[in-house]
This record gives C-alpha cells, sequence and structure tokens, in this order.
C-alpha cells in the first residue's frame, strides 16, 4: 500500500522485484526466518495441489512453446527460451506465496475476524491520504517518488478526483474500500462493539461515504449489494449468492470463447442506461476479440509473456490492444490451462465452503464465513473487467480455503474413530 508501482529490481534470473514480489517475498521469509513457522510449499489436498502444480508448471511449457520471435512491421519480439521458462516458474511461485501463507496461518474462526479486522484498520488509515487527493487531486505518488503512476484524465470524474494514493489507480483504490466496507458491516453483524474504539455503526458509514467519493461506479454497486446482503440476508443466502457469481465468472471466458455470450443484447440493454457505458462496453469487448483471434492459434499454453501475446498493426508494429480484465491477461499469456489453473484455485475455496457450509453450527462463524466467501467471489467475478488481482485476494483465497479444509476434518475425524473402534 505504500511502494511505489512500475518500480522495479531487475535482477537476474529471477524475475523483477516490485510492489507485489517484495512484499510476498518479506512476508515469506520473516515467517520462516524470524517467526520460524514452516510454511509447506505444496498442500497436501489434491485437488490443490493439482491445481498449483497447474498454475507453477504451465508458464514453464508456455516459454518451451514459444520460440519463435514476433514480428509487425518493425515490431521485433525474441521468442522465449529455457531461461524464460525457468523464470516464469519463479514467478508463479512468488505470486502464489500470499496463498500458501493464508493456508498455513488462518486455521480458526478467530483468525478470519482478524482478516476482517485488518482490513477496516487499514483502510480508516488510508483514507486519511485518500480524502486529501480527494480534495486536491491525486498527487502523492509524484510527490513522494517523482511521478505518477497511470493515466491522470482516468482519474477525474464527475468535476472531481479518484484517489490513487500508491495502489495505482483509483479503481483499485475503491476496489480495497469496498472490501473494507464489508468487513466492517461484517464485525458490527457479529455485534463486536468497536473497532479501536471507533463504533461500529460509526465505521461503516465513514466507509460507505469514502467508497462513494472514490467515484468508481462498478466498486459502489458491490459495496451497497454486499452491504444489504451481509446485514440482512441469511448466510446460506449470501453462500448460495457467492457461488452464482463465481460460476457466472467460470462462465465468461467459455462462453465468450465459443461466442455464445450474448454480446449485442447486452450492448443494447446498456446504450439504454448511458452513452458512455455502451461505449465503454464495446471497446472492452473489440479489445477481447482481437486477443481471443490471436489465442486460438494457440489456444492451450497462449503466446508467452514480454507484450507477445498482444496484437500489433502488421504495418507501423503499433499496440492496437488494450488488456483491462486479468481473465483475457491470463488466457492470452498461459492459455486455457493457466486460466483453470488460475481461476480454479481462486473458486475452489468458494465451493468448498458452499458445500460445507451446513456443518457450521454457530452463528457467529458463519457470518463471518460467508461475508469472506461474498469477498472472494466479488473479488472473482471483478477480473472479468479489471485487475484487481492483489496479494490480498490469494491471501484470502488461502485462508478461507484452510479454514474450510479444517472444518472438513473435524467432520471426518469422528467417522474415522469409529471405524477403527
Amino acid at each position: 500500500m505504500l511502494l511505489p508501482v512500475g518500480t522495479e529490481v531487475d535482477l537476474p534470473m529471477i524475475p523483477p522485484l516490485d510492489k507485489v514480489s517484495v512484499p510476498n517475498i518479506s512476508a515469506f521469509l520473516v515467517c520462516t526466518l524470524i517467526i520460524g513457522k514452516r510454511i509447506p510449499l505444496m498442500p497436501k489436498d489434491r485437488n490443490t495441489r493439482g491445481l498449483m502444480l497447474l498454475y507453477v508448471v504451465s508458464p514453464f511449457v508456455t516459454a518451451l512453446l514459444n520460440g519463435d520471435a514476433v514480428v509487425a512491421g518493425p515490431l521485433f519480439i525474441a521468442g522465449m527460451n529455457s531461461y524464460d521458462a525457468l523464470s516464469a516458474v519463479i514467478r508463479q511461485m512468488l505470486f502464489i506465496l500470499p496463498f500458501l501463507m493464508g493456508m498455513q496461518f488462518f486455521k480458526t474462526e478467530k483468525s478470519l475476524e482478524e482478516i476482517l479486522q485488518v482490513l477496516v484498520i487499514a483502510a480508516m488509515w488510508y483514507s486519511i491520504p485518500m480524502l486529501l487527493e480527494i480534495r486536491l487531486s491525486p498527487q502523492l505518488h509524484r510527490w513522494v517518488y517523482g511521478y505518477f503512476p497511470h493515466s491522470f484524465l482516468q482519474q477525474m470524474r464527475d468535476g472531481g478526483f479518484r484517489p490513487v494514493v500508491f495502489i495505482g489507480h483509483g479503481l483499485w483504490v475503491a476496489f480495497f474500500t469496498m472490501m473494507a466496507l464489508v468487513a466492517s458491516v461484517t464485525l458490527w453483524c457479529i455485534r463486536q462493539k468497536s473497532i479501536r474504539s471507533l463504533q461500529n455503526s460509526w465505521v461503516v458509514s465513514y466507509l460507505f461515504v469514502l467508497l462513494l467519493l472514490c467515484k468508481s461506479m462498478a466498486s459502489f454497486v458491490y459495496g451497497s449489494f454486499l452491504l444489504i446482503l451481509v446485514r440482512f440476508a441469511k448466510p446460506k443466502t449470501q453462500l448460495r449468492i457467492a457461488t452464482i457469481m463465481v460460476v457466472i465468472a467460470l462462465t465468461y471466458p467459455l462462453s465468450r470463447g465459443l461466442g455464445l455470450f450474448p454480446v449485442q443484447i447486452i450492448s443494447d440493454l446498456a446504450a439504454t442506461i448511458s452513452t458512455d457505458r455502451v461505449q465503454s462496453f464495446n471497446f472492452r469487448v473489440e479489445n477481447e476479440d482481437r486477443l481471443l483471434d490471436k489465442t486460438e492459434y494457440r489456444p492451450l499454453f497462449g503466446w508467452g509473456t514480454w507484450g507477445r501475446n498482444r496484437v500489433y498493426d502488421s504495418d507501423t508494429g503499433k499496440d492496437i490492444t488494450v488488456t483491462d480484465g486479468r481473465w483475457i491477461q491470463v488466457m492470452s499469456q498461459f492459455g486455457w490451462v493457466g486460466l483453470v489453473a488460475e481461476f480454479g484455485l481462486l473458486a475452489l475455496p468458494v465451493f468448498r465452503c458452499a458445500r460445507l457450509f451446513r456443518r457450521v453450527t454457530e452463528r457467529r462463524e458463519a457470518v463471518v464465513l460467508a461475508s469472506i466467501t461474498l469477498i472472494m467471489a466479488i473479488s472473482i467475478l471483478d477480473l472479468l473487467p479489471n485487475n484487481t488481482m492483489s496479494p490480498l485476494t490469494w491471501l484470502i483465497a488461502g485462508a478461507l480455503l484452510s479454514r474450510v479444509n479444517r472444518l472438513q476434518e473435524t467432520v471426518q475425524r469422528p467417522s474415522n474413530q469409529k471405524v477403527r473402534a
């Protein structure tokens, strides 16, 4: 939340060290070398282990299958080699570290509540620079690090500004605020009296107004919808809705790839709401179509990294694609195999929680589990239009899966003891 966006240290063999890999490595080293906690690099669960292996190994295969150069006019992108293949495996392991740490350290109901508390506390502190940028315009990254990390025009909305701080884009800041809002509502529902001496009702109201000031329609709709769900719907109903959202997220790439998604119907519907919305939707669809057309030539393992997955003008070599959604980025780079591995790891905790939720007997834990699952589901769903993937996403996925696995163990243990008897 404080490191610069776009700054990296490029060392030999290993992927560049940036604001994602540095915190991941630091947390891992602190856990293993200072705290003395061992973090298994491969989960015991067969399904999780299979998806993990696919996630780590598939980029290696992708690199080996992309030894040819990409040429478009004056543009020349060299083919990938064994060095790139090994580097890809290391990069995937660095990305997945929060997932592994989540599985290791968040096995109890209390630990999931602590995730919600930390989310809220972090958002409350971060709101101070956010409010400063809402008032003065997003300048903190430039003041501290000397440059602005993204397009400044995209941070101007409705006569004001979106806060960017050090996260990189106003949309990502809004999404983080939305997650904190849902967490605060959950703590309110389980009757936790206060968060660091602040009344929960006041915290919820404050974060709701802050989310509104972030000027992101999608995150505001997410937050309002989940606020109502967590506050008034039964946990079992929340689990069903979370499952539906994940199913939509998983079937969208398949329906787009097969040409079955009702693009024109949704475009016509968006036109009745706003001209800007329909233009934005059509722009995304056109770019997705270009990338899907290119991916058809290498559907299983994709085109690899270094910009090889993008579409370029054959005469000028200019990049003519925009990759907003995380799903199309992963699919064009690592193919269907990479997409199944990444989204499968994120979706598995939600499906497993929905299957075992009936085993939860205490209301407090049911509320917390349902809320965490909703946060996970909306995070997966938002990966369709945006790339809001972060270490926090992986951490929550690992924590949720760890707690659900622990619940499954408590269910299976009595039956195993009975058989031995």
